[in-house]
């Protein structure tokens, strides 16, 4: 695997806010690093997508996906040097590949497959889609809500990872995860 896409090792619990667009993980991320006193890592794609739409109006293609992998795994390691015992990732590449699979029709791609197997998370917590939809320039899928969540779960599942479904307004699902951290 290039090293670009390698992720860093440290005795430290990862935790992935892993769902469909407009569901509470950025705002979740940060407020359960908040809560720990650690550290969030954001997510790579909107930064780098917001920029080539405002640049081109393009928006995602499958050209982009490395390039996407390999900033989230760059701002992931950089984080997992700063944090305290957890480290919460506003999203990884297994979203990215969810996402490709979902956009791009029979795509598949041995290099995000290989990072996919290779990364270590200790659990993923999926966000619910009972939060309300908010537009931005790269959000198009706000009636395939449903949808998009069976999709993310059949990730989850088909992949054998432990997660937690989040619902619910910010605090319950803080107490939620809280809830689930204790038992990590």
């Amino acid at each position: 695997m290039e090293k670009e896409l390698e992720q860093t090792q440290r005795d430290l619990t990862k935790i992935v806010l892993f769902g469909p667009e407009s569901t509470g993980k950025s705002t979740l991320a940060e407020s359960l690093a908040r809560h720990y006193n650690t550290e969030w890592v954001p997510e790579f794609a909107r930064a780098y997508l917001q920029e080539k739409y405002n640049n081109s109006a393009e928006m995602c293609a499958p050209s982009d996906l490395i390039p996407i992998a390999k900033g989230q795994i760059q701002l992931e390691n950089e984080k997992a040097k700063k944090a305290k015992d957890l480290l919460f990732c506003d999203t990884n590449v297994l979203q990215t590949l969810t996402y490709a699979k979902t956009y791009y029709k029979n795509f598949e791609d041995p290099i995000l497959e290989d990072c996919v197997k290779q990364h270590q998370y200790a659990h993923y917590f999926l966000t619910c889609i009972d939060t309300p939809w908010v537009p931005d320039d790269l959000r198009d899928k706000p009636h395939e809500r449903k949808e998009m969540f069976a999709i993310f779960e059949e990730t989850l599942i088909s992949r054998g990872v432990s997660y937690t479904v989040l619902k619910g307004n910010l605090t319950e699902r803080l107490q939620k995860a809280k809830s689930i951290l204790k038992t990590l």
